[in-house]
């Protein structure tokens, strides 16, 4: 059973702590937390030890990094150099130079690394990833009320997610070309951290657009995927997904009544309906034991967090 040590104890840290505890193979050990009554809380629930600062490492085997983006940085650093593999929240890091300085450290070192792109784990698109032919379109929406608690921008914080889905669906390869706008809308923000994000990236095969924004009423997470014969929609929340295809098809009765086409509409069954976060511990936990070849692992990190910093530097001027 792996030793599991978590830092950060805030909302998404508090779902790793459930699930790691939840986790037949992982024991969590330690939460790190410098707020002691977040951090406290957390580890009381669990059974576990609290402690206000990240010391000694000895008796873990493996790090979630779920503190704010900012800490990302220094944290990993200091983790691979005492030889701990790390799962880190995405982003990695919250600029492009940083994420690359880490995932180098992590190669460089041979510790397993690890980016929790949750999405990837969503039973909604490993379905469609398991049935998915040649898309040729596809269209992401990320929306949802504002969180005074998150500091970065939506593309790092949101647009992310639908980047590295796109580039997923496209076969892996990088965009070709990517264009992009921002809004700076709302007073509570940072000045340098954009609240709404339109983007296209174009694929060699097609062409794929992302909208990401924290001013919505609702929380909206939809994929759309046309391929030339059928159109795929993807809930993210509901976790399903709807198959159309249109159909030409003279059907007239001696009456004259009649259609001249249709829809032929298709609910497939979900691969898994576990939950994402699960799912994505269990992908760590197989990197660990070396289930997961851990050069494929780190290179598939860095394709989105590319875009991501391409699309903010283009908007930006």
């Amino acid at each position: 059973m792996h030793r599991f040590a978590l830092i950060g104890a805030g909302s998404m840290g508090a779902l790793h702590a459930r699930v790691l505890a939840a986790s037949e193979r992982a024991r969590l050990v330690r939460v790190v937390e410098p707020d002691e009554k977040t951090g406290r809380a957390v580890a009381d629930r669990y059974q576990t030890e609290w402690r206000p600062l990240l010391d000694s490492l000895s008796d873990v085997d493996a790090i979630v990094l779920a503190s704010s983006t900012e800490s990302h940085h220094k944290s990993c650093l200091e983790i691979l150099r005492n030889d701990k593999p790390v799962l880190v929240e995405k982003p990695v890091c919250d600029t492009l130079s940083a994420t690359e300085e880490v995932i180098q450290a992590s190669e460089s070192l041979g510790v397993p690394f690890m980016c929790g792109l949750l999405e990837r784990y969503n039973p909604a698109v490993l379905t469609v990833r398991a049935l998915l032919g040649t898309p040729v379109h596809f269209m992401a929406r990320r929306h949802g009320p504002y969180a005074p608690r998150i500091r970065t921008g939506v593309a790092w914080d949101l647009l992310i997610h639908d980047v590295d889905i796109a580039i997923q669906f496209f076969g892996g390869t990088e965009p070709i070309r990517s264009t992009a706008d921002v809004g700076f809308f709302h007073p509570s923000s940072a000045p340098d951290a954009e609240d709404t994000v339109e983007t296209v990236l174009a694929f060699d095969s097609g062409l794929a657009t992302a909208s990401a924004s924290r001013l919505g009423q609702r929380k909206v997470r939809s994929l759309v995927v046309s391929e030339l014969d059928r159109l795929i929609e993807i809930d993210l929340i509901r976790r399903d997904v709807t198959i159309y295809r249109h159909v030409s098809h003279d059907a007239v009765t001696d009456d004259g009544r009649g259609y001249r086409q249709q829809t032929v509409l298709e609910i497939p069954e979900l691969i898994t309906a576990r939950e994402p976060l699960a799912t994505q511990l269990d992908r760590f936990l197989d990197l660990l034991e070396g289930k997961v070849d851990a050069a494929a692992e780190r290179a598939s990190i860095l394709p989105a967090h590319r875009v991501v910093a391409q699309v903010l530097e283009q908007s930006r001027g």
